[in-house]
């Protein structure tokens, strides 16, 4: 167990340095321009002294992201429980949700962005819009597989929800490029825009580090459940 553990700790560190490796060698060798690609060293001290910066935007995309994903759970979830129980439900909008889920958002995030302003409102719509698919797909197959018992279909949820949590984070940075003046999605345009590449690439490195902060959420709800999750099947 505890070798795994190492096992899992090191290998990404390892990955991760050997990235980092590249990287440094990459602007060293071609020479190449702070504004194209900084190097990790320009990022690291844009990461420090910004810092107050890239936590506070980052806390408004976490919030984001955190409500829209709640949204969808309070809304997908009893909706998956009744198209899984109802065969006319399960006819009529069962098809309709596989199709609708592969429309890219982003198309749709202007359309939300005139109907409900720049505000916060557009921002929960469309985190709310990604993570509600996968939620609600995920459910349904799994209550109808077994639609006696829904404590065997959380599995699927928590898969469901996994999904739906990265993709939440998403969500709100298209939300906050199409129309915000806050976040981590409009602090990366902004100095994209001002040509402060390695502030661009501190936000990239903030918006990774919320992704996983947000999954790991997900990860201990997860564990939390697990008393109640069915045990995992024998290898043989």
């Amino acid at each position: 167990m505890r070798s795994r553990l190492v096992s899992q700790l090191l290998y990404p560190l390892a990955g991760v340095a050997l990235i980092i490796a590249v990287w440094v060698l990459a602007c060293w060798f071609f020479n190449i321009p702070t504004v194209v690609l900084p190097s990790p060293d320009k990022v690291l001290r844009s990461l420090i002294i910004r810092s107050d910066l890239l936590f506070s935007e980052g806390w408004i995309t976490l919030k984001e992201t955190l409500y829209g994903f709640v949204l969808a759970l309070v809304v997908g979830l009893p909706l998956a429980v009744a198209i899984a129980n109802s065969r006319p439900l399960n006819l009529m909008f069962y098809p309709l949700l596989i199709a609708l889920q592969s429309v890219p958002k982003v198309a749709l995030a202007p359309m939300i962005l005139v109907w409900l302003g720049t505000g916060l409102e557009s921002k929960l719509a469309i985190v709310w819009l990604v993570a509600f698919f996968p939620i609600i797909v995920d459910t349904a197959a799994g209550l109808r597989a077994t639609p006696k018992e829904l404590l065997a279909a959380l599995p699927f949820i928590v898969t469901g929800a996994k999904v739906a949590i990265t993709l939440a984070v998403i969500g709100a940075v298209i939300g906050e490029f199409i129309g915000s003046s806050e976040g981590l999605g409009f602090l990366l345009l902004s100095a994209t825009s001002q040509l402060d590449t390695p502030l661009a690439f501190a936000a990239l490195f903030a918006l990774s580090v919320l992704g996983i902060f947000a999954y790991a959420l997900v990860g201990a709800g997860e564990r939390m459940m697990a008393p109640w999750l069915p045990p995992a099947p024998a290898r043989h």
